[in-house]
C-alpha cells in the first residue's frame, strides 16, 4: 500500500509520422514535491518510448482518487499517519482508514429496488394494461390503468423487492449468519461485526492478511462482498474502511469544494476547501460511521491488529451510541 504525500504530473512529447505525440503521467513521493515531479517526468518518458515502439497505451492517466485506480496509488489527502495505517480524506470529504494488512470487509445491502427492477415492473404492468384495455375496448379503462401504472409502479416495485430480498433487518441477519458460517469452517478466525448505514462491516482480528492471499478471496466470496470492493483491495494492496459520516447523511447537501475533490488542490483554492471541511467536521461529531454489533469466533486479537482495531473504533465512534451516517 502506498498513500503518497506529494503528487505531480509530467509530460513528454515527440513527433512520429509527422504527428505530435504527447504523453502525460503522474508521479508521487513521500519525500518532496520535486521528487514527485522527477518520477512523473520519468514515467512520462518511459510511456512515450513504449508508445513510439508500437505498444498501445493510454496517452494520459485519469485523475481519480481511489475507485478503480489500477497501478496508481491512492490519491487522497493524508490527514494522519499511525505507523503503516493512513487516514485519508476521500473525494467527498469523509475520512477513511487505509491499512496494508488488517482485513476489513464491507457488506453493502441493496434495500431499494434497482432501476432495472422498477423498469421490469413498469413494463409488466404496462403489458397487462394494454391487454386489459384491448379487451375492454374502453378508452376510459385504458386511461385509468395508465394513471395507475404511473402512480403505483414505484411503491409496487418496492413492496415486491422487499418480499423477494427481505428487509434491511433480514439482510443484517443473513450477513451475520454468513460470518458465523465462515467462522464455523475456520474455527481459528476471530471477527468483529459492525452495523453501517448500508450494511455490515467485518474486521478480522486473529491475524494480519495480505490482500492477495487466497484466504482473503475466500472470505470475500463467502461473505458476498461487492466484487468492485474486492478488486480495489487487490489493485491498491490495502484494506479500507470509512471512519466518518457521509456528508449528505448529516445535512450537508453540497459537495466538497472545489470540485472535484481530487487531491492535490491548488494552493489558492485551499481556503475554499478548508471552509467546507471545517463545517463538515463540526457537524460530523454528532454521528458515527458504524456501530459495534458483536464478536464472532475466536477471541484472539493479534498484536498487529490491535492498534488498528482501537484506531478504527475510536475514529468511527463505534461504541458511542450516536446515529450512524
Amino acid at each position: 500500500m502506498i498513500v503518497p504525500q506529494y503528487w505531480a504530473e509530467g509530460r513528454a512529447k515527440a513527433r512520429q509520422d509527422k504527428q505530435q505525440v504527447t504523453v502525460r503521467r503522474f508521479g508521487w513521493s513521500d519525500i518532496s514535491q520535486e521528487d514527485a515531479q522527477q518520477q512523473a517526468n520519468a514515467r512520462s518518458q518511459e510511456a512515450l518510448q513504449r508508445i513510439l515502439s508500437g505498444v498501445k497505451l493510454d496517452r494520459s492517466e485519469p485523475k481519480i482518487s481511489y475507485n478503480g485506480a489500477a497501478g496508481v496509488p491512492i490519491r487522497e489527502e493524508v490527514v494522519e499517519r499511525h505507523g503503516e495505517t493512513v487516514i485519508t480524506r476521500n473525494s467527498y470529504g469523509a475520512r477513511c482508514l487505509n491499512t496494508p494488512n488488517v482485513l476489513f470487509a464491507d457488506i453493502d445491502f441493496q434495500t431499494t429496488p434497482t432501476f432495472q427492477f422498477i423498469a421490469a415492473i413498469v413494463l409488466t404492468t404496462l403489458a397487462a394494461a394494454i391487454v386489459i384495455g384491448w379487451y375492454s375496448h374502453s378508452t376510459l379503462v385504458w386511461a385509468a390503468l395508465l394513471i395507475f401504472i404511473v402512480m403505483a409502479s414505484r411503491p409496487l416495485a418496492g413492496l415486491l423487492y422487499s418480499r423477494i430480498h427481505g428487509t434491511a433487518d433480514d439482510m443484517v441477519k443473513a450477513a451475520r449468519e454468513r460470518v458465523r458460517g465462515l467462522s464455523s469452517t475456520h474455527p481459528e478466525w476471530g471477527s468483529r461485526l459492525y452495523r453501517t448505514p448500508a450494511g455490515v462491516r467485518v474486521l478480522v482480528t486473529h491475524r494480519p492478511f495480505q490482500p492477495n492471499e487466497p484466504e482473503v478471496r475466500e472470505c470475500f466470496q463467502a461473505l458476498r462482498v461487492d466484487p468492485l470492493f474486492a478488486q480495489m483491495c487487490l489493485n491498491q494492496q490495502c484494506f479500507r474502511a470509512r471512519v466518518s459520516p457521509k456528508p449528505w447523511r448529516i445535512g450537508i447537501p453540497d459537495h466538497m469544494r472545489p470540485r472535484p475533490g481530487i487531491w492535490p488542490v491548488a494552493p489558492e483554492r485551499m481556503p475554499l476547501r478548508q471552509r467546507w471541511i471545517d463545517r463538515y467536521e463540526s457537524m460530523a461529531v454528532s454521528f458515527s460511521a458504524c456501530s459495534f454489533l458483536e464478536s464472532v469466533g475466536a477471541d484472539t486479537i493479534h498484536p498487529v491488529v490491535a492498534p488498528v482495531l482501537r484506531l478504527h473504533d475510536d475514529l468511527s465512534k463505534a461504541a458511542s451510541g450516536l446515529p450512524i451516517a
